[in-house]
């Protein structure tokens, strides 16, 4: 009679257990679930890792010079500065106005165009890669001895440039001339001499646009 008990005890405590686990597992189920799309909204919400998709427009200005000057086989470092706030697609500020964009000019198909290596958000010292480039610039300038190079005025020229129309002008003090603000003097003793150059000449205004090549993110 004993034994009889305490098997209809253990019979009834595994059902109450089963019982129990099962109404438990619609609840448990269902914080889970509700658990879930918090966890992705989370994600979501964090700007950090949505990130700027490819063709992500980046709108920039370069403060050194009003155009830069440079060979059409030159590589020229060069620093863009963003003018606007950058936003993805949901609307959640990812790069703010003042962030700097670093790259180069680098020769492409008879022309220049920028890409960009890295970026430092604004109010940040760290510095991210970026994969961002400009259209390619085909306006070319020949200047000669009978063409006044007004291109020069308030230029930023580049290192190889500069060596070249030092070599024009017979002068190694031009190179100083041409790599600072004093583009004028240099101009003057350009017309003394009949010689060429042709140079490529970057608006940055109008021609330095940038637009992201592949997803960018702050991670």
């Amino acid at each position: 009679m004993l034994k009889h008990y305490q098997y209809r005890s253990k019979a009834a405590l595994l059902l109450a257990v089963g019982m129990t686990a099962t109404s438990l597992l619609p609840v448990w189920t269902s914080q889970r679930a509700m658990a879930q799309p918090i966890q992705l909204a989370q994600v979501f919400s964090n700007p950090a890792r949505v990130g700027l998709p490819a063709g992500t427009v980046l709108p920039v200005a370069y403060s050194g010079a009003e155009r830069v000057v440079v060979l059409p086989t030159e590589t020229a470092p060069l620093t863009l500065t963003l003018t606007s706030d950058v936003r993805t697609p949901s609307g959640t500020v990812m790069l703010r106005a003042g962030s700097e964009i670093k790259g180069e000019l680098r020769p492409v198909d008879g022309g220049t165009q920028f890409f960009a290596r890295s970026v430092i958000p604004a109010g940040s010292t760290r510095e991210i890669p970026l994969d961002a480039t400009s259209n390619r610039i085909t306006k070319r300038e020949t200047i000669t001895r009978r063409n006044r190079p007004d291109v020069l005025r308030g230029a930023a020229i580049g290192a190889a440039a500069a060596a070249v129309l030092a070599e024009v002008f017979g002068s190694v003090q031009v190179v100083e001339v041409l790599a600072g603000a004093g583009i004028g003097a240099a101009a003057e003793l350009l017309i003394r001499r009949n010689r060429r150059v042709e140079v490529l000449v970057v608006e940055p205004r109008t021609d330095l646009s940038l637009t992201v090549q592949s997803p960018f993110s702050l991670q």
